[in-house]
């Protein structure tokens, strides 16, 4: 048996715990031979495996070892289907860390859909208008990009809380205003970038969110951020990076924004699937998201 099934049956065993009753109700065909959740685990595996190819991916599986194994092209159209039931599940994991966590971290990364100089003739992402990419500026790189960023919320111990993807031109701060939905009392460390102070104390009257941000040197009663608060900001940088080494969140294969949001979705539910195995399986530090799952 291969590694990648003997992973595939670790990460359904798993997420089979977490006592899902979701089925997607198809209105015509027959029925599926892989359920929904062995569809999702089937997914993550590859995710974490840093599989981005599902050619690759079923290449690499013999049709003895998952008896019930779907085609690629119905795996490819059926793991979009399950956009949501993957997020109920991320969410379930995560629930498992930060249900009583008071400090949390906000930052984004730009996820480039092609090279910059490419933009003006691809047709990735454009079926519609709110969801095509666009021109963006990323400040810790110092260069434009074209494509969509990703803004994450995570605790201090490194579990993604909250997500969104937005286009490139979307300025960092807007992110805020629709995490009052998701969030309330509790303490919100960002950058400079999240500088606002108009935000900053809606925040904090509606839904009681401190929201902690670096001054400017040219500010008035300029003070420096407390060095816990500095080293703490780090741990989603750290993340971001795990996304793109191991995880490989700058591949894109999709020709879709369905497709692309869905890749992105799977690839950090797979970075916290690991987290939950390292924590309440091994007992292991979480953050070690490198070492083997089964």
């Amino acid at each position: 048996m291969s590694n990648i099934v003997k992973n595939y049956y670790r990460v359904l065993e798993v997420i089979s715990s977490l006592n899902w009753e979701y089925e997607h109700k198809s209105k015509v065909g027959r029925k599926s031979k892989m359920s929904d959740i062995e569809v999702v685990a089937l997914s993550l595996t590859s995710e974490y495996m840093s599989i981005d190819s599902e050619n690759s991916l079923f290449k690499q599986i013999k049709p003895s070892e998952i008896p019930n194994l779907i085609e690629r092209s119905q795996f490819n159209k059926r793991r979009r289907k399950l956009f949501f039931f993957l997020n109920k599940i991320r969410l379930k994991l995560a629930s498992s860390f930060i249900e009583f966590e008071k400090y949390f971290i906000v930052d984004s990364m730009p996820l480039e859909i092609c090279k910059f100089s490419r933009h003006n003739r691809i047709k990735i992402c454009k079926d519609e208008f709110e969801t095509a990419p666009s021109k963006g500026y990323c400040a810790s790189q110092n260069n434009w990009f074209y494509g969509y960023k990703l803004h994450g919320v995570c605790s201090v111990n490194g579990i993604f809380h909250s997500l969104e993807i937005t286009k490139a031109e979307v300025h960092d701060v807007h992110f805020l205003k629709n995490i009052k939905q998701q969030m309330s009392d509790c303490v919100l460390l960002g950058d400079r970038g999240y500088l606002s102070e108009s935000i900053q104390l809606d925040l904090f009257r509606t839904v009681n969110i401190k929201l902690e941000t670096p001054m400017r040197m040219n500010q008035k009663q300029y003070k420096p951020q407390p060095y816990i608060f500095r080293k703490s900001r780090k741990r989603i940088e750290t993340l971001f990076s795990q996304l793109c080494d191991q995880f490989r969140i700058r591949n894109n294969y999709a020709k879709s924004f369905q497709g692309f949001k869905t890749r992105i979705l799977a690839k950090i539910t797979a970075l916290t699937l690991v987290q939950y195995i390292n924590k309440f399986i091994f007992d292991r530090p979480i953050n070690n998201i490198k070492n083997q799952i089964i």
